[in-house]
């Protein structure tokens, strides 16, 4: 990955979370708001170097933080450390397979918002109920869903801006080559 992914992915993870704070469409219908953090960690973390991640990790938290309720930075630590466990074992990922790329979303997802609070139970009492297990339900399965689609959306960007290296060989098939004395 390229600094002009790097650049993409954190223009697109500032953006997620503008939206996801102005808009609140998802929210009054499931009655939960889906992240769209995790998905870009699971991408930057089977694509990208781990400056990506930690870059992710640290801005994307702040962002998150400072537009949501929570205290700010308390979400830097779980997103960078859903991306550096994956980040460590993404050679013996299949990070090109739909099913692997939801299961690794639908893991991030549901291990974020649990890591996060976690860090708020250390030095605040959050309000928890029955609610809570449907909002991290469908916080897990709406990144899941996602993830996927940030792969696909990277790559049809890469695949735009990005020139492809030539594979052909100086081999032509319409050449004869003559052996022998002439």
């Amino acid at each position: 990955m390229n600094w002009f992914n790097t650049i993409l992915m954190l223009l697109v993870a500032f953006l997620a979370v503008f939206l996801e704070a102005a808009f609140n469409g998802v929210r009054g219908w499931l009655g939960a708001q889906v992240d769209v953090l995790p998905a870009l960690v699971v991408y930057a973390s089977l694509r990208g170097s781990l400056t990506a991640v930690t870059l992710l990790a640290i801005l994307g938290g702040l962002w998150f933080d400072s537009l949501s309720a929570n205290p700010l930075g308390v979400s830097m630590l779980p997103l960078f450390a859903a991306g550096f466990m994956i980040h460590l074992k993404q050679d013996l990922i299949l990070r090109d397979q739909f099913i692997a790329q939801f299961v690794l979303g639908f893991m991030a997802s549901a291990a974020v918002p649990a890591l996060t609070l976690l860090l708020l139970s250390a030095g605040q009492r959050p309000l928890l109920g029955w609610g809570s297990l449907w909002q991290w339900g469908v916080m897990s399965l709406g990144g899941a869903v996602l993830t996927p689609f940030c792969f696909r959306f990277f790559d049809f960007i890469h695949r735009a801006l990005n020139y492809r290296p030539f594979t052909g060989t100086s081999f032509r098939p319409d050449r004869e080559i003559r052996r022998g004395r002439i």
